[in-house]
């Protein structure tokens, strides 16, 4: 099972941890990871390559999980951005779960 966990601090959402396979196929073969991925990939390239806070995003991968988290001190135009992205990323993947409870889960964390 695939499990995405979202770091929050009141309502603004710092980061989040997505690991696991979904299990839905066999790897290579698994649609409900290829989901999970794509979105994560691009909530990660569009934080870190087209808002360019790659400096200050740090994003870690090992193993089948990938960690992104924010730092504090954004600027407001970089912060709501930053919060749109990864409030849609936390509805998609909510929306994955709905088709697919089996192979998905989402938890908010304080």
């Amino acid at each position: 099972m695939t499990t995405a966990s979202f770091t929050m601090e009141g309502e603004r959402i710092t980061g989040f941890t997505v690991k696991g396979h979904s299990g839905s196929a066999q790897a290579g073969a698994d649609l409900v990871c290829a989901a999970v991925t794509s979105a994560v990939r691009l909530t990660e390239c569009a934080v870190n390559d087209v808002l360019g806070l790659g400096a200050s995003v740090k994003v870690r991968e090992r193993d089948a999980s990938i960690t992104l988290k924010l730092p504090g001190g954004l600027s407001p135009t970089n912060e709501e951005t930053c919060q749109t992205l990864l409030a849609a990323l936390m509805v998609y993947l909510a929306q994955l779960h709905e088709e697919y409870p089996e192979n998905i889960i989402v938890v908010e964390e304080e």
